[in-house]
């Protein structure tokens, strides 16, 4: 399969091309942070493989449904690296959420995950020189969020699924760590990231301030790709400007 071309942000001024000579496929690479990541790591030397469900990208594809998973993988003759990024949310009190709701956001967000990352895990045994497997899980994985528990319970699920894996594989080089992402300007975060006032008030939790674009999460995703993270396996890095801090604890309240 031919790999796309994916021409490096403007963000990038500089690239130490520590992906040069690797392939990676990146699951919901057609828009945000899956893009952002895509770009990186053409920058970084990687070729790229794109898919998602919708736009301009290598394979179409419902990353929940088995079958067209492994057909995409049969389709790559050679993976170095899986990035699963792809995943939805859906608001709902969860009194009123309905059940195929929260059966569609857990198929995207951890079913997805798991398909690729067993044919992924195939591929990898099935030659020498192991193989790196990345998801891109959220704050949500440790701060409960009201009002999306379907997001919630998938994020959280990521973190013992990488975690599982990582400790099943390490004997045979296959690296596997997730991205925690906070808040980030995306469509998905489309109601407040363009509206000043409510962007203030997100910004107001976050210990450092402000929010960041899809590019800053893309290099935490390089660096975990490459080999200078090379002794780094079932771990989370959290990217998000210190909101897993307990930022409400600025302040002195409870002694």
């Amino acid at each position: 399969m031919k790999g796309r071309l994916c021409g490096p942000s403007p963000f990038y001024t500089e690239t130490f091309m520590k992906l040069t000579g690797k392939t990676a496929l990146i699951t919901g690479s057609g828009r945000g942070i899956g893009l952002a990541i895509a770009q990186r790591f053409k920058a970084e030397g990687a070729h790229v493989l794109q898919c998602d469900i919708q736009g301009d990208v290598d394979f179409k594809i419902d990353v929940a449904d088995e079958v067209q998973v492994e057909k995409m993988f049969s389709q790559i003759s050679h993976l170095n690296i899986l990035v699963n990024n792809a995943g939805i949310l859906i608001e709902a009190p969860t009194h009123e959420m309905k059940m195929e709701d929260f059966d569609r956001v857990m198929a995207v967000n951890l079913r997805g995950p798991v398909l690729c990352a067993r044919a992924a895990i195939r591929h990898f045994l099935s030659r020498p020189g192991g193989g790196v497997i990345l998801s891109n899980s959220s704050v949500a994985q440790v701060i409960p969020k009201p009002g999306f528990l379907s997001y919630s319970i998938s994020k959280g699920a990521l973190e013992n699924y990488t975690k599982t894996i990582a400790l099943e594989y390490a004997p045979q080089g296959i690296r596997a760590n997730n991205v925690g992402p906070g808040a980030i300007l995306t469509d998905m975060n489309a109601s407040w990231k363009d509206h000043q006032q409510r962007r203030a008030i997100v910004e107001s939790h976050i210990p450092m301030g402000y929010a960041v674009g899809a590019e800053q999460i893309a290099a935490v995703f390089a660096f975990l790709a490459s080999d200078d993270a090379k002794y780094i396996t079932g771990q989370t890095i959290f990217a998000d400007g210190g909101l897993t801090l307990y930022p409400e604890f600025r302040e002195n309240w409870s002694t």
